[in-house]
């Protein structure tokens, strides 16, 4: 079966990615532009460096243009947030980017995104998911490749500049170019490189890039930037005496970033620190967005400001929407991704890490410094974060066990309550809380903690592993 989660679809190539599986995909998006009559509006195909990726977006575009849809195809491997801005600029109906983002390179995956390039909800990927499961390869209209390529409802868009551009011109360029910083950029081998190095040095800032190769293997890691997957980054930083390095996932929509000091600064850092920017440095208004595994401290810069932060379920989809609804300044997520008010409805790597050069740049100091400041002035608190795998034959049982009967440990601090409307997520008096949630990705448990110190992070986020015997 086919199913798009939070993050889209994502299979392992050659088991559920298939060329077969592409097509389904592509003829149940073609129908559904049909049905809304919406297909002379076009569609954005990308995709990034993965085993396969180049080749399952023209599976794609073979279908589409087989319907009669025009396709604009990015023609080259390009970030995720691209798509996402192309859809919007182009007025397109819907967009498709072939990428499993920040997952193993066994896998690849299609993101969906809806008009105005934002992720696809869940009324529309539950729909999708339906319609999807229904079709069979006897339903595929497509044409030959050699056919496809030549169509005239095909446009290949070489260029990454309209975007690069629509980034440049959001930031404080002359701010930046001024304070003549050194970075060390990490891509992990994704798509980050043309687009971020081109921004940074255009702000005059001096560039290094490692791990900037084609590998589809990701250079033996997962393409997650984590603070255990950054030690090259950290080491290049330190041993180059650079202000700060940046790390992007696989497809650059998720960020990662180590400060002078060679220290690995959290999403949720990230996260504070540029709300807090935006807030006192540019002086904007407005409330914040977060999903329901990211941190409090959010609540408390808003707070500070007579503003509020909304609290939402995992998907970016939710943090989009909110923010629309809310006029929000800016949304995130501890895995780490953002976005900012007035860029697109979706997480970008390359704004986010642009928008914090520019922070550190405006403030004057070191971003171990600013990071110092932000604590002083709203406290800290620490998460631990866990994805434990399970078998299939597991996976019911703790389905009924968690979210059925609502079997929760004895975690010996007052509990002041509990919601079950994602996941769980038990909020403590103390400030603290716990979520349980299956991915939407991968074949996890995830367990998120945040506490007043990581000692007791660590110790609820155990004893929750050792009540469900997960390892």
């Amino acid at each position: 079966m086919i199913h798009f989660g939070t993050g889209g679809w994502r299979e392992i190539i050659g088991d559920g990615f298939t060329r077969g599986n592409v097509r389904l995909i592509a003829q149940a998006l073609a129908d559904r532009m049909h049905r809304e009559g919406v297909s002379d509006r076009g569609i954005v195909v990308g995709f990034d460096r993965r085993f396969l990726s180049q080749e399952a977006a023209w599976w794609a575009v073979e279908v589409f243009v087989g319907n009669g849809v025009p396709v604009t195809i990015i023609g080259r491997p390009a970030p995720t947030p691209m798509f996402m801005w192309t859809v919007r600029n182009l007025g397109c109906a819907y967009g498709i980017a072939v990428t499993a983002s920040h997952n193993p390179a066994l896998y690849n995956g299609i993101k969906l995104f809806t008009e105005g390039g934002r992720d696809a909800d869940i009324e529309v990927t539950d729909d999708f998911t339906v319609a999807v499961n229904a079709l069979t390869g006897t339903d595929v209209k497509s044409l030959e490749p050699e056919e496809a390529k030549a169509s005239s409802l095909v446009t290949v868009q070489p260029s990454l500049n309209w975007y690069i551009d629509s980034i440049i011109d959001q930031l404080d360029m002359e701010t930046i170019r001024h304070r003549h910083l050194h970075i060390v950029l990490d891509p992990m081998f994704g798509v980050a490189q043309t687009c971020l190095q081109t921004v940074l040095m255009t702000a005059r800032c001096q560039v290094d890039v490692i791990n900037d190769r084609h590998d589809a293997l990701f250079g033996g890691r997962v393409p997650s930037p984590t603070a255990s997957a950054l030690d090259g980054l950290r080491r290049a930083v330190i041993e180059q005496h650079a202000d700060l390095g940046i790390a992007t996932d696989g497809d650059a929509d998720r960020l990662g970033i180590i400060d002078d000091t060679g220290r690995y600064l959290h999403a949720n850092e990230i996260l504070v620190l540029l709300y807090h920017y935006l807030l006192t440095v540019k002086g904007w208004t407005g409330p914040a967005v977060r999903n329901m595994s990211t941190t409090h401290l959010l609540d408390r810069v808003a707070a500070a400001h007579g503003e509020e932060c909304y609290e939402v379920p995992v998907g970016f989809k939710h943090i989009s929407a909110k923010m629309a609804e809310t006029d929000a300044v800016i949304g995130g997520e501890s895995s780490g991704g953002l976005t900012v008010r007035g860029h697109i409805a979706g997480k970008d790597g390359i704004y986010a890490g642009s928008l914090l050069v520019e922070a550190v740049a405006a403030s004057g100091k070191r971003l171990s410094e600013l990071s110092a400041d932000i604590t002083a002035l709203y406290g800290r608190l620490d998460m631990v974060e866990r994805g434990y795998g399970f078998s299939a034959s597991r996976r019911e049982e703790l389905q009924q066990r968690i979210f059925t009967h609502h079997d929760l440990p004895a975690f010996g601090i007052d509990v002041e309550r509990v919601r079950w409307d994602d996941g769980c997520k038990v909020y403590f008096g103390n400030g603290g809380w716990v979520t349980i949630r299956f991915s939407g990705t991968e074949p996890l448990l995830r367990v998120f903690c945040e506490m007043p110190t990581e000692r007791e992070a660590e110790e609820i986020t155990a004893l929750v592993a050792d009540h469900y015997g997960l390892s």
